[in-house]
């Protein structure tokens, strides 16, 4: 009898595992890569998904809040770097960016209003690469600042850099004012 369960325990434990290795196997399996629209997508959403969670998580009454007094206060950077996506976003689309300077915050005022105006600047830059897909992100266009021609994607790459600039720069409001950036807190 114990012969019987040790062989039954056995086979059951075999075909368990097998059943696990198989399953792992099928799961690891590689995946086909991104597109390359994809990759800016990702790399566009990545840096839009830390600025917009920043803005929210910063606390209002330290949203004026300065590292120096000749720089731009936590809200203007946020705004800064997420209205400059519309340097890729405008001329992706055959128009003049929208915001030559910075916008002002006569019509953006409480935190509510920032995120929700940073939220925007992430979606429609997205958007405009989800719509040109890999044909349109590899089309030629003339930088609005430097006058050169370039692939569409190079244009959004860069603005994504520039937004990655400024993501390091409100890291060091973050420290100044004595609170711990969302990406550097432990994960849950």
């Amino acid at each position: 009898m114990k012969k019987i369960i040790s062989g039954t325990a056995l086979a059951l434990s075999v075909a368990l595992g097998t059943s696990a290795l198989i399953a792992r196997t099928a799961s690891s399996a590689p995946q086909p890569a991104p597109s390359p629209s994809q990759v800016v997508l990702s790399q566009w959403n990545e840096i839009g998904r830390k600025l917009v969670t920043m803005a929210e998580d910063f606390p209002e009454d330290k949203y004026d809040f300065k590292a120096t007094p000749a720089q731009r206060s936590f809200a203007e950077q946020v705004l800064h770097a997420t209205a400059s996506m519309y340097y890729f976003t405008d001329p992706a689309m055959g128009q003049k960016p929208r915001y030559p300077d910075d916008p002002k915050r006569d019509g953006l005022k409480t935190k509510a209003e920032i995120v929700a105006f940073a939220k925007k600047c992430v979606e429609d830059g997205a958007a405009v690469i989800k719509s040109k897909g890999d044909k349109g992100m590899s089309e030629w266009i003339t930088d609005p600042e430097s006058k050169q021609q370039l692939q569409v994607s190079d244009l959004a790459y860069g603005l994504t850099e520039h937004s990655g600039e400024h993501y390091g720069q409100l890291v060091v409001y973050y420290r100044l004012a004595g609170l711990v950036p969302p990406e550097s807190r432990p994960k849950k």
